[in-house]
């Protein structure tokens, strides 16, 4: 796969933790979504959110029957001098099933209600194929599943709800019902024992 040219620059797209934990160097980074694909919690985490004996849920994308649904996250532009770093670090930091596809990215300003000009851009996505996937299951048994889950990275709990946050926070009124009825139900949970606290 080209990830990029000199009249192609490099773009990330960050749509789990990169959008707030962005431990490598860019230049620009810009708010929108890509279409035909849904962000869920099919995932295994057995070395940041889990450990093998009891793997976390962290997101991946899926292909969607309608072309037209949308997964809101952040760009990142790498600079030419960064690349080779920048690759070097998400290949090992998703190196848990993930793979790089190259997609169109719709940027969008959601304070001037503006859109501008798409362009391509990678994802790291954890196909079904992939050794850590989780595979569908109903929320319930997710939020059980992340709620007893911790790795080296902490609390399975965190990385969910500092998800549903950003996502509140970059792309307000923009719903994402996978991610909050998630979030919702380990809230519940939650609030059911005295031994766990967010």
């Amino acid at each position: 796969m080209s990830e990029t040219s000199d009249n192609n620059p490099l773009w990330i797209f960050g749509y789990g933790s990169l959008l707030w934990k962005t431990d490598f160097p860019y230049a620009k980074k810009k708010v929108g979504f890509i279409k035909g694909y849904l962000r869920r919690f099919y995932q295994s985490s057995v070395d940041h959110r889990g450990i093998p004996e009891k793997p976390g849920r962290v997101v991946t994308l899926i292909p969607s029957s309608n072309p037209e649904d949308k997964v809101w996250g952040i760009a990142y532009k790498i600079e030419d001098k960064d690349k080779d770093l920048v690759v070097r670090q998400l290949d090992f930091r998703e190196k848990s099933g993930y793979i790089k596809v190259n997609i169109i990215f719709y940027p969008v300003d959601l304070v001037a209600k503006t859109e501008e000009k798409p362009f391509s851009l990678v994802i790291y996505v954890g196909e079904k194929t992939n050794e850590h996937y989780a595979g569908e299951a109903d929320v319930d048994t997710i939020a059980k599943q992340i709620v007893e889950a911790y790795g080296p990275s902490g609390t399975n709990r965190e990385y969910l709800y500092r998800l549903a946050d950003t996502m509140r926070a970059i792309a307000p009124g923009q719903e994402d019902n996978h991610l909050f009825s998630l979030e919702a139900a380990v809230m519940k949970l939650e609030s059911k024992s005295s031994l766990i606290s967010r």
